[in-house]
């Protein structure tokens, strides 16, 4: 699959060549036009994707969930085809309100969320804040307690810095016009994509709006309060960890346990941060497991 780069994403233009595009619809929620994903049939199984991404990260896990599931996935507010929402909005508190919203506009009610790497930060932070009542939580390599020593002390500045200069989300965003740049950018994450894989988020990174949105997200990030919430939290939580993820350290799982415990870690070697897409299939049967009895009863396949 081959994009040409943009400054924008449109969906008249990108949109046909587009993972899951006929499941595709628009609506406004929460004061902005979200792109969303629906598809299957069964008990509503709600995914988020993480900081950067967009639905396309469930290209080939969403399919295979819907065969037990109704899958809501969205792309959340300034990521792919989704609106931003003002900058003092994106941030967790602001993203579990427009999520509440979001879902009050379909009609559904999750009765279990997936949520990778800070989608599982909102995913919580949606559950502690009433606008979720799922009763099982599964986050995929997810980013839910603050960054140790210096890279916490300079990552939140820096992305504000960034966030605030327009033309530094052009810069990067024209990077994206090196392939080898992208392909970099992923490998550091710890995991193996296919050139679909690395197209799609060429096309995310060549967006400069989508871009802005990643750093007004990151520059918004506090995720203090929420590892101060985390015993209040009611649905149970598993963990899926790539063992060789090289953007969330596997050892923070177990950081996550002793906040929380009764928590469960499921380890997966040699799988980085994008676990997800690099092997569906295995994290299909983990979340199809995880919802069986005695939890949730998916549909027949």
């Amino acid at each position: 699959m081959r994009f040409t780069l943009a400054k924008r994403l449109d969906w008249r233009r990108d949109g046909d060549r587009w993972p899951n595009r006929g499941c595709s619809r628009f609506v406004t929620a929460g004061g902005i036009r979200w792109h969303v994903q629906l598809l299957g049939q069964g008990p509503v199984l709600l995914l988020l994707h993480g900081t950067g991404a967009a639905t396309h990260s469930w290209r080939d896990l969403a399919p295979l969930l819907a065969e037990h599931f109704t899958i809501i996935a969205p792309d959340l507010p300034g990521h792919g085809f989704t609106e931003a929402l003002p900058y003092a909005q994106m941030s967790l508190p602001g993203m579990s309100a427009a999520l509440g919203a979001l879902l009050e506009r379909l009609g559904l009610a999750p009765e279990a969320v997936v949520g990778h790497s800070a989608g599982a930060a909102i995913m919580v932070r949606a559950c502690l804040d009433a606008r979720l009542a799922p009763r099982a939580l599964i986050a995929i390599n997810g980013a839910l307690l603050p960054w140790r020593g210096v890279p916490g002390q300079v990552f939140s500045p820096t992305a504000r810095l960034f966030a605030a200069v327009p033309v530094i989300s052009r810069f990067l965003s024209w990077h994206a016009l090196d392939r080898k740049a992208v392909e970099g950018l992923m490998a550091n994450t710890g995991s193996q994509l296919d050139d679909t894989g690395i197209e799609l988020y060429r096309r995310l990174i060549g967006d400069a709006g989508h871009v802005r949105a990643t750093l007004s997200m990151m520059a918004n990030w506090d995720l203090e309060p929420l590892a101060q919430a985390l015993p209040a939290l009611e649905p149970p939580l598993l963990l899926i960890v790539g063992e060789a993820d090289g953007t969330v350290s596997p050892r923070e799982a177990e950081r996550v346990r002793a906040r929380l415990p009764g928590t469960e870690i499921q380890r997966l070697p040699g799988l980085g941060h994008l676990a997800h897409e690099e092997c569906p299939e295995i994290v299909a049967g983990l979340i199809r497991e995880r919802l069986a009895p005695p939890g949730l009863s998916s549909a027949p396949s």
